[in-house]
């Protein structure tokens, strides 16, 4: 943890020594509960640097994760990138929304021994959650990492983000090639693709794809369960 440390400061990210304690209880708990289930496939010296490291690197751009936020976490498996922004920004009110219910027991067994009072979790699949009341339209950031291609990301961000916020999308080399789709449906769910910026993740390249909400979603989107999956909003070929 103590590369971790040094990755951060590097890249301009500072935090707090009670922040980086939690971190590495969050880390130990993730490689013993990696051996019941299967949580990542990245464990031991890569963890800080491809799980904590790439997850905090929206950090290092002042204001594009501001004060105070609500965000949501929208697939967050073992918690990447949610639960280490919520550890590092005590000030972030931070929903982590994951469908399998082991990995939710992870997620709430590692707040639970972090005594996080700023994040929660919530058992449902996007396509659900994103037509409630309770989280539609109701967050200022929505993120994801290796969740899926940036088209079908759209539509499962999107809805939960207010007019005026923003969805923030991890992906690998592949991000150039979604951009088409990606751009088409985003503006049929209120928003617009805008910069881009690579972050560095071991050996590996993430892009951080900044998508913008710029009105509300139409009140179809998200559609039921798995029709996002089998028909994703694509750019009209002429």
């Amino acid at each position: 943890m103590d590369d971790l440390r040094v990755c951060l400061s590097r890249a301009g990210i500072e935090a707090e020594e009670s922040s980086l304690q939690k971190l590495r209880t969050y880390e130990e708990m993730l490689l013993e509960w990696n051996g019941r289930m299967d949580l990542t496939s990245v464990s031991g010296a890569d963890t800080a640097q491809r799980h904590f490291l790439d997850s905090l690197m929206p950090l290092e751009t002042p204001g594009l994760i501001p004060q105070g936020c609500r965000l949501i976490d929208v697939g967050s498996g073992a918690g990447f990138p949610g639960l280490p922004l919520g550890i590092v920004r005590p000030d972030l009110r931070v929903t982590l929304l994951e469908a399998q219910g082991k990995r939710c027991r992870f997620l709430r067994a590692v707040c639970d021994a972090l005594a996080l009072s700023n994040v929660r979790i919530v058992q449902d699949r996007a396509e659900i959650a994103g037509q409630m009341a309770e989280h539609r339209e109701r967050y200022d950031r929505a993120v994801a990492r290796a969740v899926a291609p940036l088209n079908l990301l759209c539509e499962y961000l999107l809805p939960f983000v207010k007019v005026g916020g923003m969805a923030l999308c991890w992906k690998g080399p592949a991000a150039a090639a979604e951009m088409r789709d990606g751009a088409a449906a985003a503006r049929v769910l209120g928003g617009e693709i805008g910069e881009t910026r690579e972050t560095p993740a071991g050996d590996t390249r993430h892009i951080l794809v900044c998508i913008h909400k710029n009105q509300k979603t139409l009140p179809q989107y998200p559609r039921k369960n798995g029709i996002p999956a089998k028909r994703p909003l694509k750019c009209e070929e002429k």
